[in-house]
Parts: C-alpha cells; sequence; structure tokens
C-alpha cells in the first residue's frame, strides 16, 4: 500500500498552496511546497528555488534540477496559479528588452517548454492537478461583457489585453488537456474554465492557528480595515471616499489601511481590527477575508449573487458577509457604524463560525486527497493510504 508524496507548487499565492500542503502532513501525507521565488507576503514554502541572489543562469538550471528530481521523487503534482515550474509566455521576458529578444524568448522558446512539466508528469502517469486562484483564469473581454460590476472598468489598458486574454485561454486549455483534476477558489472563475473544474474553498487559514480575538462588548470606536494588494482591483478609491464622508460627517470610528507589510505585520492589525472591507469589485471575498473571519472579524465585500449557484451546497446560505458594492459602500458602512454597531460582535461571531464549517484546510484536503488516490487508483491500481 503506497502512500502518496505530494509535491505543491510554483508559487505561494494567498498561502493556499502551502495551507493544503500543511494540512496533508498532518493527516499523514508526505507532503512538500515549493515557489520559484518569494514575495513580501512571506508565506511559509518548504523551498524556495530561487532563493538568494542569482544570475538568470544559475536559476535555470536550478530550476530544471528540480523539475527533473521531482519526477522521482513525487507521486502527485499539484500546480497552482495556471502556471507550473516552466516558465510561462504571459510572464516571459522582459519588455524593455530589444523587441526581437522578446520574439525569440517568448514565442518560440517559452513556447516550446510551456508546460513540459505537466506533461511530463501525465506521460510519467503521476496525479496531475492545477488549481486557479483568480487573474490566471480571468479574461477581460469576459469580464468586460458579462460583469456590469468588476475591476476590469477600473484598471488601467495594460492589466488585461487581447494577447493575455488569448494566453490565458491557451493555457486552460493546456491544462484541461494534462491535468487530472482542475480547481477554482473563486466562484467566477468557474465561467471561463473547464466544465469538470471543482470549486474548492480557500483553505490557508487553519483555525487552530488563527484564533478569535474578541473585545468583551461591541466597540464604541469601532477600528475599520482595509488591505489592499491593488488598489484599483480592490475598489480602494470607493472605500476611502465613503470613509473620508464619513468621518466629515463625524461619525466614531478610526481606518487602517495596510499596505506593503509582510504576513506577520499585517497580521498584528488584524488582530486590533473590529470590521473589514476585503474587495468591491470582484464579486467574491479573498483569502484575507478568511483570516480575518477566522479572527473573528466581520467583513464587508461585493458578492455577486449570479456566480453563487458554483459554491457548494449550503455555503452561500451560510455566508456571513456583509454585501456591499461601490454604489452602496457609504450607506452599508454608516449603517454599521451606528444603528448596527451593537450587532459588530455577534456577526464577527458568524464569521468565526463560517471559516470553522466552510475553511477548515483539514475538511477541504481530505476531499481533494480523496480526488488525488481515485485518479491514482485509475492510472496504476491499488489503494494508496496514510498508515
Amino acid at each position: 500500500m503506497k502512500n502518496l508524496r505530494i509535491l505543491h507548487a510554483p508559487t505561494t499565492v494567498g498561502g493556499n498552496p502551502q495551507g493544503i500542503s500543511k494540512a496533508e502532513r498532518k493527516i499523514g501525507y508526505e507532503s512538500h511546497s515549493v515557489t520559484l521565488r518569494q514575495n513580501y507576503f512571506n508565506y511559509d514554502a518548504d523551498e524556495v528555488i530561487f532563493e538568494g541572489e542569482k544570475s538568470k543562469l544559475v536559476n535555470e538550471f536550478k530550476r530544471w534540477k528540480f523539475i527533473i528530481k521531482s519526477f522521482k521523487d513525487f507521486d502527485v503534482f499539484h500546480y497552482n496559479f495556471g502556471q507550473t515550474l516552466t516558465p510561462l509566455r504571459r510572464y516571459a521576458a522582459n519588455d524593455s528588452c530589444p523587441k526581437w529578444k522578446v520574439f525569440l524568448y517568448r514565442k518560440i522558446c517559452v513556447r516550446l517548454i510551456e508546460f513540459i512539466d505537466l506533461k511530463t508528469a501525465k506521460f510519467l502517469k503521476k496525479v496531475t492537478a492545477m488549481t486557479y486562484q483568480g487573474g490566471d483564469a480571468r479574461q477581460g473581454d469576459y469580464c468586460l461583457k458579462n460583469y456590469p460590476i468588476h475591476f476590469v472598468n477600473e484598471v488601467s489598458d495594460n492589466y488585461f489585453s487581447k494577447e493575455t486574454d488569448d494566453l490565458i485561454r491557451a493555457c486552460i486549455k493546456k491544462t484541461d488537456k494534462y491535468a487530472d483534476l482542475i480547481y477554482a477558489v473563486n466562484p467566477d472563475l468557474m465561467n471561463v474554465l473547464p466544465k469538470r473544474t471543482k470549486f474548492t474553498p480557500y483553505a490557508s487559514v487553519d483555525p487552530q492557528d488563527w484564533r478569535p480575538v474578541w473585545s468583551e462588548d461591541n466597540p464604541k470606536i469601532p477600528h475599520i480595515v482595509h488591505a489592499p494588494s491593488h488598489r484599483e482591483v480592490k475598489g480602494t478609491k470607493y472605500i476611502i471616499e465613503a470613509l473620508e464622508k464619513l468621518q466629515a460627517e463625524g461619525i466614531a470610528f478610526r481606518y487602517t489601511l495596510v499596505e506593503n507589510k509582510s504576513h506577520d505585520e499585517a497580521r498584528q492589525i488584524y488582530e486590533t481590527a473590529d470590521l473589514l472591507i476585503d474587495q468591491l469589485l470582484a464579486g467574491y471575498y479573498g483569502g484575507l477575508a478568511v483570516e480575518l473571519m477566522a479572527l473573528g472579524k466581520p467583513v464587508i465585500a461585493y458578492m455577486r449573487e449570479a456566480d453563487m449557484h458554483h459554491l457548494p451546497n449550503g455555503m452561500w446560505e451560510d455566508c456571513p458577509i456583509i454585501n456591499a458594492n461601490p454604489e452602496d459602500i457609504y450607506a452599508v458602512l454608516k449603517e454599521w457604524l451606528t444603528t448596527k454597531k451593537k450587532d459588530i460582535l455577534n456577526q464577527g461571531r458568524k464569521s468565526r463560525a463560517y471559516v470553522e464549517a466552510w475553511h477548515d484546510p483539514i475538511k477541504i484536503t481530505r476531499t481533494i486527497l480523496n480526488d488525488y488516490e481515485e485518479v491514482y487508483i485509475t492510472k496504476r491500481g491499488g489503494k494508496p493510504c496514510a498508515e
């Protein structure tokens, strides 16, 4: 009986792959999370391939050394953010380079090696999976056509383009061909991904590590937190406008914008919050909202109801997110800072209960492990176990 050896790669986006990997180890599986490079959020990865200041040539050697070795070391290859460990045309080459170099590298070299590790893993009868998390699947033309409220209307012209839309669609097509399993952590992504895609809740927050931080009573001067990773995407300007208008009216509260902080630094601020404003344009809440809900904080975000049928039965009905969009954020905030201020603590308790019910990494990971095992049995026969 075989105990599956699982690789999660190649990013730490939202801490989600690391959350699944840690849960897999708790359950009893061998699981290893790898990122090509670390970012300022500094989510814990077991290995950073491009660690330290190295030349591009050295980094490429390290990349391919790891890829080749991985085929011997792992049975399951679970990639995330629409990428594998190989270069991707969408992100390859610096536009400041001469155009002919960009053309040769992006259009020819990278095109030939893109997803070759996924293809090889499939050929070797490994279990292959991909999790989509947002910008790796969203396409500007689709968003513009289908979503009246969306950050496609706010971001600069180079955020979405016909070229990136086409590249994303091409990558999704390859993933559909070679990945045994496809997941999405945002319901709107289900609209543009293959029909066999499974929705899976964020698994980035362990409720045992994120304990509630509650006051004994509802706050007299509520502390509102907003932590935009990208102001245009999150709808920050609408949030600031509403907050400044409320301040001008003399309503009692304070607010903090959390930017350019490590994950640990930001958490210290989150623990002092009474209310989080997450995002007003994407149509769903992000991983940050899960962290604050785990801490027992109410969360405001725009929830696009038309996409909620993609959620598991009961999840939407249980969801405690306070719905708001750019047009009504001022009114929603005013209500929660005045007539509903007495309900903040109780709403925070609902947030905590929701995370325990729907975002427990152990529960989520058991479902994913069952998927791995079903594919493994189909490909090789014999049931792996964690005994």
